[in-house]
């Protein structure tokens, strides 16, 4: 390269580190609100990823992380072999795939009938109280289900009295399913539409016009001008969800809410990994079944992004 090149070249560089420092300094309140952010995920979500060392030695409470001693894939071995942690990886993908089912639509629906109320007022209750089941405790929320559903409920009152028997909902394997995805809609609808409403409110509204003026109605205007239009967040969801399905967001939900008698249907990999891990004393196998786990939602959302960016051409990257 000739000399004057490299120092065009070098010049380019300093001014564009300069214009960096400049609106760093300009912004700086705005990278110092980035700071904290990313402090906490290096601190309480990457730092801890060394722990899964544990997954290959065999560790001991009270011992070091890196263990007594090298075990390689020993407690992958074990786990692969156990039909417990195979039940798990079933209903944690069951139960996950019925609510995404369920309520990804339902959620969708609920804000494109939300964006079409035009009353401000009754808009804004209808929102908030969509919205506040989603800030009760979930222990608040268990409680309340096993309430409604005890054999001395509201529920039951209400069989008894057209003359049936009254059912032990909680103790079923074959309604846990049912009241999983039913407290999950109810607790989720609102709260899941603010990232739909959010994207409707910045739809040009000269489309909505040009297709009045095409003499579409209200349905046709939200089937070709409102959906194509926040196609690119519901394809984000889709896919943030689809790489969720072998999660455990809900284990708390179904550690309050499962007794021993549907494990059947209810054992997650979530309650799995607690029972191994905290209540048998077991970390190092606990820990190889979380990593699994891990693995498998990587796998599944690369999957889904990749069909995503195909079909819709939008996708998280």
């Amino acid at each position: 390269m000739p000399k004057t090149a490299q120092k065009d070249a070098s010049t380019a560089t300093v001014k564009k580190q300069g214009a960096a420092l400049k609106h760093i300094q300009k912004y700086w309140q705005w990278y110092a609100m980035m700071f904290i952010p990313i402090v906490y995920y290096i601190v309480f979500r990457y730092i801890p990823m060394f722990g899964n060392i544990i997954a290959f030695r065999r560790y001991r409470a009270g011992s070091s992380i890196f263990g007594d001693e090298w075990s390689g894939l020993k407690y992958f071995n074990q786990f692969v072999k156990d039909q417990n942690f195979w039940r798990a990886f079933k209903n944690t993908l069951l139960l996950n795939f019925k609510y995404l089912i369920i309520s990804f639509p339902l959620t969708l629906i609920f804000a494109l009938l939300l964006n079409e109320v035009k009353n401000v007022h009754f808009k804004k209750i209808v929102q908030t109280i969509s919205y506040l089941p989603h800030f009760i405790s979930m222990v608040i929320v268990a409680g309340m289900v096993r309430e409604i559903l005890s054999t001395s409920g509201p529920i039951n009152n209400l069989i008894v009295k057209l003359g049936g028997e009254a059912i032990t909902f909680i103790s079923l394997p074959e309604w846990f399913t049912t009241i999983f995805v039913t407290t999950g809609v109810w607790q989720g609808l609102g709260w899941g539409t603010i990232l739909y409403l959010a994207a409707m409110s910045g739809i040009n509204p000269e489309l909505y016009e040009a297709a009045e003026l095409d003499g579409a109605n209200r349905f046709q205007q939200c089937l070709h001008v409102t959906i194509p239009a926040i196609l690119p967040t519901i394809s984000t969801l889709l896919v943030l969800n689809i790489g969720s399905l072998c999660g455990s967001a809900a284990f708390e939900k179904v550690f309050l809410l499962y007794p021993p008698t549907t494990y059947e249907t209810a054992d997650i990999i979530g309650t799995y990994v607690y029972r191994m891990g905290l209540g048998s004393g077991n970390y190092s196998y606990a820990t190889a079944v979380g990593l699994f786990q891990g693995v498998i939602n990587l796998v599944l959302l690369t999957v889904a992004n990749k069909v995503s960016s195909w079909l819709t051409g939008s996708g998280l990257w």
